[in-house]
């Protein structure tokens, strides 16, 4: 499948255009930043120069750049605001803009302090919403039966166990190739920066790919995709997407039955087994313990009894 390129057509002179793809490539070689993220911070900075153009009333150069005062950043903003972005996409927009700015700084292109005086809009703080084992099971379960070929349910069922049972994000999943097969109850996962991590596979998940390998009509060789499209390309996350979306219809399940769900699901409840926050870190491939941390929110009313049943000022 052919990327389309959000850098196309940019409102910028020639010289600050090829400069931006040069800080784009270099997002790609050095900082190994994945294809997601390169298009979401070329999306953000092609936005941001077309509301330049538009609110100087030419088209930007680097002159342009350094010129910039924090009340220009700030009306940026207050149209994205007005756009109805949410929090969570400014904050982003503004980590897009540092990122550009800092890296022209470094080149010695370009540099613009008004940009270090422009406070970042918080994002709201959001708890995971795991689903409960039946939810999740049942979500897995009855992929196959609303595929429209038995070879696409078992992909789908395949996929869903991934993310739930080894903890996959979907991009993780999907972007899997014949040469990632689990070997040995292990899978090898290449992450969010481009860092791998090596998880347990389940059994029951190692049976399920080998169903739909042996049930799907296209054969490929190790360097071609895991999961398939109908088509014969690299399945799209927007259809298994969908997919969870008519399952959770049909099984009336809350509006947070999502497939990345799964995964916080799959932490949720390895933590309420008795696991620990640093082998779940290892296993979702988490940066920080920080971020981890956010799952005990989730069960601590159980983390609390745990603590009050093995502390010795609390015990009787």
């Amino acid at each position: 499948m052919v990327r389309a390129d959000p850098l196309g057509g940019l409102s910028a002179a020639p010289r600050l255009a090829e400069r931006i793809r040069e800080w784009r490539e270099w997002l790609r070689a050095e900082r190994r930043a994945s294809p997601n993220t390169l298009d979401a911070y070329a999306r953000d900075i092609a936005r941001f120069l077309a509301f330049l153009t538009e609110y100087q009333g030419a088209t930007p150069d680097l002159a342009a750049l350094e010129a910039l005062a924090t009340r220009d950043f700030r009306a940026y903003l207050a149209a994205r605001d007005g756009a109805g972005i949410g929090r969570s996409s400014l904050a982003r927009e503004v980590s897009s803009l540092r990122t550009l700015f800092a890296w022209l700084e470094r080149e010695g292109l370009a540099a613009n302090p008004a940009l270090a005086a422009l406070r970042t809009p918080k994002a709201p703080q959001t708890l995971p919403r795991p689903l409960s084992a039946d939810e999740a099971l049942d979500t897995v379960r009855n992929a196959a039966s609303l595929a429209k070929t038995p070879w696409i349910g078992k992909r789908d069922t395949a996929a869903l166990l991934l993310m739930y049972g080894a903890g996959l994000r979907i991009g993780e999943a999907l972007g899997l190739n014949v040469a990632d097969l689990p070997y040995g109850g292990a899978l090898k996962v290449t992450g969010k920066g481009n860092k791998t991590r090596i998880v347990p596979v389940l059994p029951v998940i190692e049976t399920a790919i080998a169903d739909y390998l042996a049930a799907c009509p296209f054969k490929g060789t190790k360097d071609d995709p895991l999961f398939i499209g109908a088509r014969g390309e690299r399945l799209n996350p927007g259809v298994l997407q969908r997919q969870v979306r008519t399952l959770r219809d049909a099984l009336g399940l809350p509006p947070t039955a999502t497939p990345h769900a799964l995964r916080h699901s799959f932490a949720t409840h390895l933590l309420e087994a008795g696991g620990d926050l640093r082998t779940i870190q290892e296993l979702l491939g988490h940066a920080s313990l920080a971020a981890t941390q956010r799952y005990t929110k989730v069960d601590a009313a159980k983390l609390k009894a745990v603590h009050g049943a093995a502390h010795p000022r609390d015990r009787k």
